[in-house]
């Protein structure tokens, strides 16, 4: 199998990395030892950019992908957030190669319009869209000769590589991070939690409240010095949809507490998370964790286990691949029934 991903690779951040899904495929797929071929777009428009005009630089991005496929000759394109690549540039790559196929996958929520029409965009150029919601509503981006279905939030060992489920000492007992405005509903809900908790146990929140978000180096310290986190979503009742920060937390064997929402426990059971299922459910159950350290591990542990071995970004993207292409499924993949034609 050779690939070309297409996706942000922030080489201009020079080492100051976020954590990234589309990282985590390409680390996946050089697992699955496929022959892949990388291409950053936005930062062949940076590079690329005369005298600094940004629209030159898209018109020679799109140009400089075309001819990475050409020299490449790929079996496969994968697309991942890359507003940048324009339709017509898709056709042609399929002009040029006709038995390519192409696949588009898409991280953000379906509650907002303006990624509903980014995906009704691709939908006309694409053999597959992946998303990470699931459910029926997916069904608005299939058309004659597509196929669309779910994707989950992949993790990598390398990126995830901290196991907080076999320690004992932590900076902190419960963090949540999030970078989001003082709008969002999750800064009345840590605004109220603060007080429930802050006399029991040791909780940060970073990006709210006054405390300054953290990113790259700094966000990898705090993941590794927490002992369990919050996946709180904007919205949670969404077929299992989570930010990729629900990765981050389980792969990294922090004791994830999730919303009983969304439709998750058919990814998760108890014995991998500690669901919730209001504020004062949550609350209850941090301070019982807090309070059986021996329980926080058992848990912790069996849900990074869990999570690394059904939602690696080699198993995602093998389920990617078997997709696009209508090949037999390789795998019992905890979503497949979530594909549709």
């Amino acid at each position: 199998m050779r690939i070309v991903h297409a996706d942000d690779l922030m080489r201009r951040r020079y080492g100051w990395h976020k954590f990234s899904s589309g990282r985590n495929l390409l680390l996946g797929a050089i697992r699955n030892n496929w022959r892949v071929c990388e291409f950053s777009d936005r930062d062949t428009v940076h590079f690329e950019s005369p005298l600094w005009i940004r629209p030159l630089g898209k018109w020679i991005a799109n140009r400089r992908l075309i001819e990475t496929c050409d020299n490449f000759r790929p079996d496969l394109l994968t697309v991942g957030h890359c507003d940048v690549i324009t339709n017509h540039t898709l056709r042609e790559i399929r002009a040029l190669l006709p038995g390519i196929k192409i696949g588009c996958w898409n991280l953000d929520s379906l509650w907002q319009e303006r990624n509903v029409e980014r995906l009704r965009h691709r939908m006309t150029v694409s053999d597959a869209i992946f998303v990470t919601t699931a459910g029926a509503r997916l069904r608005q981006f299939c058309t004659s000769r597509n196929v669309v279905a779910y994707l989950p939030n992949p993790v990598d060992p390398a990126n995830e590589n901290q196991d907080n489920s076999r320690k004992t000492n932590f900076d902190r007992d419960l963090v949540f991070c999030s970078g989001h405005p003082p709008t969002d509903a999750r800064h009345a809900f840590i605004g109220r939690l603060h007080p429930a908790l802050d006399r029991h146990l040791r909780f940060e929140s970073f990006g709210m409240h006054g405390q300054p978000a953290v990113w790259g180096y700094a966000y990898e310290k705090v993941l590794a010095g927490s002992k369990m986190g919050l996946n709180l979503n904007q919205c949670e009742d969404w077929p299992l949809y989570s930010s990729d920060r629900i990765a981050q937390l389980m792969g990294n064997g922090l004791l994830t507490f999730l919303w009983d929402k969304g439709q998750m426990r058919r990814l998760f059971r108890d014995e991998h998370v500690g669901f919730f299922t209001d504020f004062d459910d949550l609350v209850r159950r941090v301070l019982a964790f807090q309070a059986d350290d021996a329980r926080r591990q058992a848990v912790a542990g069996a849900g990074r286990a869990h999570y690394h071995e059904h939602f690696s970004g080699q198993r995602v993207m093998q389920f990617m691949v078997e997709t696009t292409f209508g090949l037999p499924y390789s795998h019992n993949y905890l979503w497949a029934d979530e594909v549709y034609r």
